[in-house]
Formats: structure tokens, C-alpha cells, sequence
């Protein structure tokens, strides 16, 4: 390694011990006219780190991925993503930053008309670079999510479960650093829901940072025995971390 390499590996590592955080909210709020439905937000979600948001349903939940996705700015207070203010962040800024977050919406939001294995790999046709990381063998990532004898089906022809593993692997397809899963759970079965845990817990392990909303406390739970979790809990517009009843 030359000496200009060192000296950047060497700053990137400093840089990293003075940010820990992937992503930090400091007093953030979201709301429209005069209805807060999030308010004062703090918080810090480290790098390597498996959260769970939990809540009731209209809570805010999906309104906070939201805003950790940028498809959404805070209203007031700030929210920083891998080091930058969302105040700062220009137009590229926020493109660079999306492509290192994977997210898995409940709905899934497949091309009915592409083959799942098209579906999968769309957002590396999509990267303005096409160079950002990825598995090298997408049959590898079909295996993983055991999808490989299913990978020229069309989304409509695949069960809630099948749908779900799909998404987890399209989300997971330019190697992200953080993930993001709204309710991935919701529309399936608890077997499913432990295979869908199982996979989120063996990319945490692998160093990724997961975020995953869920109202499914025995799932929670379950996370529990097998990694070190945090529990966030949304209720009347308010972040707090959940205590030890869960």
C-alpha cells in the first residue's frame, strides 16, 4: 500500500471513531401545517447495530424509515446520514447516500411484468455508476434467500413469503450499509417471519446495521436470544428506547 493510500485508510479510520453513528437525530420533527406527527427526535444509530421500531399502527413508523431513507426532510431540528446534515445535502448527495441503505417495504413494490431475478437485480440497472458493491454471483444471493428454483417467476406468482425474501434480496443487492425494513413480517406466517428474522440477523452479523419496524413482540423477542438488539418505541409523535418488559 503507497503512502497516499495509508494516509487516506488512516483518515477515513479517524473519521469513523470521531462519527460512529450511521445515522443521528438531534431534536427532529416531521410534520405538515400546524400536525406534528413526529416530534424532538434524538438519536444515534451506530454502525453494526440491529434496532427495532416498534409502535401502534399509525404511530409514525413508516414516516420515520422515511425520513432515514430521505424520502422525507425533518421539518425542524437535523438529521445526519453516514456524517452529512440533511440541511447540506444537495441533489447528488442524497442519491450517494440511498445507494448505500437497502429497504424492504412491506408491499414489496415488484415489476409485475420482470422476473423476480430481474426484480432483484433492477437496482444495480438503476445505479447512475453501476460500480457500487455487490454480491458477485447473484444465483448465490437466490440461494441464500431460497429462491433459486422460483427466480423466473413473476411476482404475482410467488406466496406472501417468497415476495418477502425477494425484496430482502433485491434490498440487499449493492451491498448497503444499512437496511431498513418496514413491517417485513406483517403479511406472513411466524415460520416465515423466523426465516425473514433469521436472514436480517445473519446480515447483522455479517456488519450491517438493520432497522426493522415491527408491532410482533414475540419476534422481538426471538431476535433477542441470537444478537444484541435495541428497541425503539414511537407512541403520540415521541422516540423513546424501550425498557426491559419487552
Amino acid at each position: 500500500m503507497c503512502a497516499c493510500a495509508r494516509a487516506k485508510k488512516h483518515q477515513l479510520e479517524r473519521e469513523e471513531k470521531l462519527n460512529p453513528e450511521i445515522l443521528a437525530l438531534e431534536d427532529a420533527s416531521y410534520g405538515y401545517g400546524d400536525t406534528a406527527l413526529l416530534s424532538e427526535m434524538s438519536l444515534n444509530i451506530a454502525p453494526g447495530g440491529f434496532y427495532f421500531l416498534t409502535g401502534p399502527s399509525g404511530s409514525g413508523k413508516t414516516t420515520f424509515l422515511k425520513l432515514c431513507y430521505l424520502d422525507l426532510a425533518p421539518t425542524s431540528g437535523d438529521l445526519r446520514l453516514f456524517g452529512l446534515s440533511r440541511t447540506q445535502m444537495h441533489r447528488d448527495d442524497v442519491a450517494r447516500s440511498r445507494r448505500r441503505i437497502g429497504i424492504i417495504h412491506q408491499d414489496c413494490r415488484f415489476v409485475d411484468h420482470l422476473s423476480i431475478r430481474e426484480n432483484i437485480r433492477l437496482p444495480v440497472h438503476l445505479s447512475a455508476s453501476g460500480q457500487a458493491a455487490r454480491p458477485d454471483n447473484l444465483s448465490e444471493l437466490l440461494r441464500w434467500v431460497g429462491l433459486e428454483d422460483r427466480q423466473d417467476a413473476f411476482p404475482p406468482e410467488l406466496s406472501g413469503g417468497e415476495r418477502q425474501r425477494a425484496a430482502l434480496a433485491r434490498a440487499v443487492i449493492m451491498s448497503p450499509d444499512l437496511i431498513l425494513a418496514d413491517e417485513p413480517t406483517g403479511n406472513v406466517d411466524w415460520e416465515m417471519s423466523e426465516r425473514l428474522l433469521s436472514l436480517l440477523v445473519a446480515l447483522n452479523k455479517q456488519g450491517k446495521t438493520v432497522v426493522m419496524a415491527t408491532h410482533d413482540l414475540p419476534l422481538i423477542r426471538s431476535a433477542k436470544a441470537r444478537v444484541a438488539v435495541r428497541v425503539l418505541r414511537l407512541r403520540a409523535g415521541h422516540l423513546r428506547e424501550a425498557g426491559a418488559e419487552l
